[in-house]
């Protein structure tokens, strides 16, 4: 989850530059570094670059400044192509020119393929400096260095957010934006760029959210922007919050509620560079798989919840047997544990103590070992034999939402990628799989009045004697999360239950102060799952059916959209259960970000 600055003005830029990148740390990196234009007619531009952490980018300007006019631009950067080396880190330089990128330029091989052929040079392996190196030759018969710009964001496919400048317009930074975010922000002449407004916070006074498609220019006061067709936009700020804790909601009420909309982001970062073309390519060692008959599962909470989902997973697509342990438990147990056992701890955190106990458990019995987390350089992560980063970005709010979602995903792909190498899956299947994979962005990208629908329903359920969430294979572990999120803010009482279960002994709660909220997907098992509900209506159960057929017996019903495969189904019953716990839980008058009792990162058994 790379992360951009760039500044316009005549403050120490250096320090201007760091000091936002600083507040995009949480994002996680490899490396960085930034490009400084400035000096007389700022004819002049200094580079600097580091791997690791930003304190060493710092060390290698130690002697360097940069007082008076100037322009600069930085970036902190998550490595997709390349390995995380200086070469690899941005910006990318061409012969006059800087540029710094997020994203990923699906394109960039036929791109590169075709500078290479016209005698450029390249020298990273990132999909990222073929930016450069394509305005650079527009700019040789461009009108001006702009519309050269212009040409070359208009031959990128893909996500990007990219920031350029060049020793051929003084004083200026081209700017672009496409499925990647990135901020314009302004504070009298000064002007301001990021990829998120924690770090433009007491710099710039008003900010403006760029909407997908649009490019344009920025000098000293003055910033035009255009639309995807170049027509002119008209510039539309608002005003930055001046405290950045509140900032940092991006005008949402709770914390929880902002993590629930960015899921869609998140989710298209979580893939990014992972899903390729027929194929899934994962930073982790294919040797890691070699040997494996088993996946144990271990995690706590919601992360539990995920392994469950991913259990469903690993042996409907990979043909492995998987078991899920809860973390708590696992390390009393004196479990027996195979050598050719894959085992793979999930944690938001990574300083989660039982799940970090588990894992040396399993280090010490000689198991191979892989983590899928939220936060590098946190104790799993440093622990575990490989990793797969989530990508989640910081998660506030106790009840997890955005980093549930990552998780499924990352499990998602890796049974793929396991299904590959052990040849159990053909090429139809991959190729469905890949296709549900990349829609899941557009799924969870919900309309608003679906939130409003449902703060309207959530006064319906202030009473009663408690909840029951079921489902059925994989919406048996989805109910059970959205039985713990209601748990965790609105401190009612819900259990989640496989919905075949109901009738071996749950069933005797039934009665009309109980609610039923029913996970009733069309793809899998509905007939099945649907018989279960209409047990429970029969004994006046509340019922509350999320589905996208209608169900005639229900109380309430939520409408959900209609879809080929079940995991896009997964998703936007996910966003439902989310929202239900949300706003039954402001209905209550709760602390939605910090229920009692609860922390987000237990570090204690």
């Amino acid at each position: 989850m790379c992360g951009i600055v760039g500044y316009i003005g005549s403050k120490e830029k250096k320090s201007v530059i760091i000091g936002g990148l600083k507040e995009l740390e949480y994002r996680g990196y490899d490396s960085a570094g930034m490009a400084i234009m400035s000096g007389e007619c700022c004819s002049d531009i200094h580079y600097f670059k580091a791997v690791g952490k930003l304190e060493n980018l710092s060390n290698k300007m130690s002697d360097f400044s940069s007082e008076g006019f100037g322009v600069a631009i930085g970036h902190t950067r998550w490595a997709t192509h390349g390995k995380p080396t200086e070469i690899n880190a941005h910006p990318h330089l061409g012969e006059y020119s800087f540029v710094i990128h997020n994203g990923i330029i699906e394109n960039y091989k036929e791109l590169k393929d075709e500078l290479e052929s016209q005698g450029v040079k390249f020298i990273s392996q990132t999909d990222t400096e073929v930016i450069v190196h394509l305005f650079e030759r527009y700019n040789k018969t461009a009108k001006s260095p702009f519309e050269a710009y212009k040409q070359t964001i208009a031959r990128l496919r893909g996500a990007y957010a990219t920031l350029l400048i060049t020793k051929a317009a003084y004083g200026e930074v081209f700017f672009a934006k496409n499925a990647a975010p990135l901020i314009v922000a302004k504070n009298g002449d000064e002007i301001y760029f990021s990829s998120s407004d924690a770090s433009l916070i007491g710099l710039g006074k008003e900010a403006m959210y760029l909407e997908d498609g649009v490019i344009g220019h920025a000098k000293l006061g003055a910033i035009e922007i255009f639309d995807k067709n170049l027509k002119a936009l008209q510039l539309s700020f608002t005003e930055l919050p001046k405290d950045k804790g509140y900032a940092q909601k991006d005008g949402y009420r709770f914390f929880m509620e902002k993590e629930i909309y960015e899921q869609s982001q998140v989710i298209s970062e979580c893939l990014m560079g992972r899903v390729k073309d027929d194929n899934v390519n994962l930073e982790v060692s294919d040797d890691v798989f070699d040997g494996i008959d088993e996946v144990v599962l271990c995690a706590c909470g919601t992360s539990y919840h995920a392994a469950i989902t991913a259990s469903y997973l690993f042996e409907r697509i990979a043909k492995i047997r998987a078991k899920v342990e809860i973390a708590s438990e696992f390390r009393y147990k004196e479990p027996l544990l195979k050598p050719n056992s894959l085992f793979i701890v999930i944690s938001q955190s990574g300083e989660t103590a039982d799940t970090l106990e588990a894992l040396k458990i399993a280090k010490e019995h000689g198991l191979k070992t892989m983590a899928i987390c939220n936060v590098d350089n946190s104790s799993i992560v440093r622990l575990a034999g490989e990793v797969m980063l989530t990508r989640a970005g910081i998660e506030k709010g106790v009840a997890s939402t955005k980093a549930f979602a990552t998780q499924v995903i990352c499990l998602w792909l890796l049974s793929l990628k396991l299904a590959k190498l052990r040849n159990v899956i053909d090429e139809k299947t991959m190729l469905n799989e890949l296709k549900a994979l990349r829609n899941i962005p557009s799924v969870v990208h919900f309309d608003p009045k679906l939130q409003e629908r449902i703060y309207r329903l959530a006064k319906h359920y202030l009473h009663g004697h408690g909840f029951f969430f079921i489902g059925r294979d994989i919406f048996y572990p989805l109910a059970l999360e959205g039985a713990l999120k209601l748990k965790e803010i609105s401190y009612l009482h819900a259990e989640g239950y496989p919905a075949g279960e109901m009738k071996h002994g749950p069933i005797a709660l039934a009665d009309d102060g109980l609610y039923t909220i029913a996970l009733l997907p069309s793809t899998l098992l509905y007939e099945k799952t649907k018989s279960n509900v209409e047990e429970l209506a029969a004994r006046d159960a509340n019922i509350t059916a999320i589905s996208p057929v209608a169900f005639e017996l229900s109380d309430d019903f939520i409408q959900t959209n209609t879809y080929e495969h079940p995991m896009s189904e997964f998703f936007e019953m996910m966003i439902v259960l989310q929202l239900f716990a949300l706003e039954i839980s402001i209905r209550l008058g709760n602390d939605v970000d910090m229920p009692r009792n609860l922390a987000k990162s237990v570090t204690v058994e």
